[in-house]
C-alpha cells in the first residue's frame, strides 16, 4: 500500500495524487510547494531496499529508519562522524535519574503537521507505550519499559520494570525512538494501532511527497520544522538491491551517493569516477548461513555440525568479497561489547570432522536460499562446492528481495516450514543487545528464522540487558554466542565492511562511524 495522508480523508488524498500525475504526494502539501521544491537542490542516494512500513513503533528495516529520521523526530539521535554518540534532538535535556527512571522535557515549538500542534510529553507517552500494547515486534527494542510518567505539558519520565542499559545506543536514537501525534495516529487508526505506510502527520525536517514502491522515496522541506535547516531542499531515495546494478547507476549519475560492493573497491580505489570521494568505514552488520532446525532434514545436529564444519569461511570471503571482509566470531562485531576473538568452530572448517558429522546422519541433499544481490550468488557457489566435498548435494534458491525478507515470519504463510539453509545479514547499532535479541524463543517465527530456542540464551538476554558494567555484560554475550554456535543452527561469516562513494561536486555527506547515512546532517558541495 501506498499512500500517504496527513490531515485529510483518504478519498480526497487519492484525488489529489491522481491529479498530480500518479504515485504519493504528500496531503497537505500545495502544489506550489512541489513546484517550488522540484527547483531547489535535489540530493540523490541510493538506498538498499525500499521502504515499507513507516510507523516506528513496527518498523522492520534500517531503510524505513533512514526515512523515518527525515520526517519524524526523536528526543536524540546519533551523533554523525567516526566516533559513536547521541545528541539531543527533540528533548531538551534527558537524564538517568536512577537504574530504572529516565527523566526528559521537551523543546519547544515542534509541530506536527496537518494542525496537530506542538509535540507535547502525551505524545511522547503514546509513542513510547504503543509497542508494548500492541505486542509489536518493536517492544524488544523497549527491553523492560513499563510506562512513561506525564509531569507537565513538556516533561515526563520514561519508567522501567528493570534496567534496561540498551536504551540509549538502541531504543531512543533509532527506529523505536521516534514520536509520533497521538492525536493524528488515534484519528487514523482508531486505536493507535500500526498505520503501516500512512503517516497521519510528520515533525521532521522533511516531508514525504511521493513514495513510488520500487522506484523512489521523495522528501521535501517540512515548512513547519523549527530546528537546524537540512542542507537539501529535496532528497531522492532510490531502491536499488543489486551493488552492482547501484555502482552503474552511480556513474550514470542516476544517484550521488552509494555503497560500493567489495569486490569492486580495488578498482574503483584505482580508478575512481570523476569528483568522487571513497570512503570505508568498518560495519556492525553481521552476516550469517542460518540453518531451519526445525525442518525434518535438520533436525538431527550431526547434519547441522557437518554444514558448520564443511564450510570454510575464508575461502568464501576471497570468492564472494574479494579478501576485502574479515571472519566473523560472532554476530556481535569488532569494538563492541562481547565481540568475541574467536569462534568455536575455525573458519576454515575441517572437512574430516564435517564427514564423521555427515555419516551419523544421513542427509544427502539441501537447498540454500539467497537474495539476489550478487555478493549473494558467489557466496552461494562457494558453498555449493564445500558442501559437495562432504555429499551434500546443494540446491540454491534465489529470491527477490521483497520475498526474501519475509522467508520466515509465520505471519506470511508457510513458507517457512519448507526453509532449510538460508544466507542473510542484519544491519546493527552499537550496543550488543541489538546483535542478539533477534534470537530469544519469542523471536522464533518472526526474525529469529533458525528456531533456535535455549532457555538460558533467554536468561542471559534479558539479564545482559540490565548490566551497566562492560566486562560483565561482555561474558554474558560471550556466552550467548557460544550457544547459538553449539545449536548448529548458525555459520558466522563476516561483519562485512562499508565502502561508499559520494559526488563531491554534488554534497559533503554525513554518516554514522559505520557509514550508514544521516540525510538531514548532508550539506551541499
Amino acid at each position: 500500500m501506498n499512500n500517504i495522508a496527513s490531515g485529510i480523508s483518504r478519498r480526497s488524498f487519492l484525488k489529489t495524487g491522481a491529479a498530480l500525475g500518479g504515485g504519493v504526494i504528500a496531503a497537505g502539501m500545495p502544489l506550489s510547494q512541489v513546484i517550488w521544491a522540484a527547483e531547489g537542490k535535489l540530493l540523490k542516494v541510493r538506498s538498499m531496499e525500499d521502504i515499507n512500513k513507516l510507523d516506528p513503533g513496527f518498523y522492520n528495516n534500517s531503510q524505513n529508519v533512514d526515512v523515518m529520521n527525515c520526517i519524524y523526530s526523536k528526543l536524540t539521535r546519533y551523533k554523525p562522524g567516526s566516533e559513536w554518540g547521541w545528541e539531543l534532538e527533540a528533548a531538551e535535556k534527558i537524564e538517568q535519574v536512577d537504574p530504572t527512571h529516565i527523566r526528559f522535557r521537551l523543546k519547544k515549538g515542534f509541530k506536527f503537521t496537518g494542525g496537530y500542534g506542538e509535540m507535547t510529553a502525551k505524545d511522547v507517552k503514546f509513542s513510547f507505550e504503543r509497542a508494548i500494547k500492541f505486542n509489536s515486534p518493536v517492544k524488544v527494542d523497549w527491553g523492560s519499559l513499563d510506562h512513561v510518567e506525564i509531569e507537565d505539558d513538556y516533561t515526563g519520565v520514561i519508567v522501567h520494570k528493570t534496567p534496561f542499559v540498551p536504551l540509549w545506543y538502541i531504543t531512543l536514537p533509532f527506529g523505536a525512538g521516534h514520536i509520533m501525534s497521538e492525536d493524528a495516529v488515534i484519528k487514523a487508526t482508531g486505536d493507535g494501532n500500526d498505520f503501516g505506510m500512512t503517516p497521519p502527520a510528520f515533525s521532521g525536517p522533511y516531508l514525504l511527497a511521493e513514495w513510488k514502491p520500487k522506484q523512489y522515496v521523495h522528501l521535501t522541506r517540512n515548512p513547519d520544522w523549527s530546528g537546524p535547516k537540512p542542507g537539501f531542499d529535496e532528497i531522492r531515495i532510490i531502491p536499488i538491491s543489486d551493488p552492482k546494478s547501484a555502482e552503474r547507476a552511480y556513474q550514470a549519475g542516476d544517484v550521488d551517493f552509494t555503497w560500493v560492493s567489495l569486490d569492486s573497491l580495488a578498482s574503483f580505489r584505482k580508478n575512481p569516477p570523476a569528483d568522487t570521494k571513497i570512503e570505508q568505514h568498518p560495519s556492525i552488520q553481521y552476516h550469517w548461513i542460518g540453518i531451519n532446525v526445525d525442518h525434518p532434514k535438520l533436525k538431527d545436529i550431526n547434519v547441522r555440525k557437518a554444514i558448520q564444519w564443511a564450510i570454510n569461511v575464508p575461502q568464501i570471503l576471497d570468492v564472494a568479497y574479494a579478501g576485502e571482509a574479515a571472519v566473523a566470531t560472532g554476530t556481535i562485531a569488532p569494538g563492541l561489547v562481547g565481540h568475541r576473538d574467536k569462534a568455536l568452530v575455525p573458519p576454515e572448517g575441517d572437512l574430516t570432522k564435517a564427514r564423521e558429522f555427515l555419516e551419523k546422519a544421513g542427509v544427502s541433499d539441501l537447498t540454500l536460499t539467497i537474495s539476489v544481490e550478487s555478493a549473494d550468488a558467489a557466496l552461494a557457489q562457494a558453498v555449493q562446492a564445500q558442501l559437495s566435498q562432504i555429499g551434500i548435494a546443494l540446491t540454491v534458491d534465489v529470491q527477490e528481495s521483497g520475498s526474501f525478507w519475509t522467508l520466515g515470519m509465520e505471519s506470511e504463510g508457510e513458507r517457512w516450514k519448507e526453509l532449510q539453509l538460508f544466507f542473510t545479514y542484519f544491519n546493527s547499532v552499537p550496543d550488543p543487545h541489538y546483535a542478539t535479541v533477534y534470537f530469544v524463543s519469542d523471536q522464533v517465527g518472526i526474525w529469529n528464522w533458525q528456531r533456535f530456542r535455549s532457555e538460558r540464551y533467554d536468561e542471559l538476554s534479558a539479564k545482559a540487558a540490565t548490566v551497566s558494567d562492560p566486562g560483565e555484560r561482555a561474558t554474558m554475550y560471550y556466552e550467548m554466542q557460544d550457544l547459538m554456535e553449539e545449536s548448529g543452527a548458525f555459520r558466522f561469516i563476516t561483519n562485512g565492511s562499508t565502502p561508499l562513494m559520494y559526488r563531491t561536486t554534488q554534497m559533503q555527506a554525513a554518516t554514522r562511524p559505520d557509514g550508514r547515512p544521516l540525510y538531514n546532517d548532508f550539506g551541499p558541495a
